[in-house]
């Protein structure tokens, strides 16, 4: 039998993180809990949107010009109820999210945007937004994937690495900003230091790095 990938979003992709995710939010739902999760920064809504197919209600969270595209995406996906979109500047944000605390919150992409000392503020604040034994699944992007290629801050301690990356991968990915690019451990000691126990880290087979942590 064919499996529907879009209508079983644990078959969804290849991502590691987000079947992780998805697996937790099943887990919980047995119980007849409802789940509340956070999806920070919220990108395209994709990822909102799976884990709301699977009964979960969601936050999600980013900047402002990107909400008339993930509202669009959301009422033609039939879930305006089940997900609120919030409009936020990641590195400044400080305030309690709509509908905390949660049961898990997912970050992606956007920890390397800045500087390991606002990365690591972010991620405690993050956690602050959980329930006790709530879980944060964070992605992040690896030093030692191909971004990390003559990277200028490649042999640079933790907390004073962030800078652009080289022209040809700036040019490849179009990304122009300063960046901290993260090892494995790097991503250990974030989640550590910012007061989470970690589960588990790993490296995806691009070379980027994703980890999971518990607020206890």
């Amino acid at each position: 039998m064919t499996t529907n990938i879009i209508a079983n979003p644990l078959h969804a992709g290849t991502d590691e993180l987000e079947r992780l995710v998805f697996e937790e939010i099943v887990k919980r739902r047995r119980f007849g809990n409802t789940v509340r999760a956070l999806v920070v920064p919220a990108g395209t809504g994709d990822l909102a949107i799976a884990m709301a197919k699977l009964d979960c209600k969601v936050t999600a969270a980013d900047a402002a010009e990107v909400e008339g595209s993930v509202r669009g995406r959301i009422l033609a996906a039939g879930l305006k109820d089940a997900i609120h979109f919030m409009p936020c500047d990641l590195p400044s944000m400080t305030d309690p999210f709509p509908g905390e605390p949660f049961d898990i919150i997912v970050c992606r992409r956007g920890l390397c945007s800045m500087p390991y000392d606002k990365a690591r503020r972010l991620v405690r604040h993050l956690l602050l937004q959980l329930k006790i034994g709530g879980k944060l699944y964070v992605s992040i992007l690896g030093l030692h994937s191909e971004l990390g290629d003559d990277y200028p801050g490649r042999d640079q301690p933790l907390e004073g690495r962030f800078c652009p990356l080289a022209p040809a991968m700036a040019d490849k990915y179009d990304i122009r900003r300063s960046v901290c690019l993260y090892s494995e451990r790097n991503l250990f000691s974030l989640l550590l230091e910012a007061g989470g126990s970690v589960l588990r880290t790993f490296t995806s087979t691009h070379g980027n790095v994703k980890g999971v942590a518990v607020r206890v």
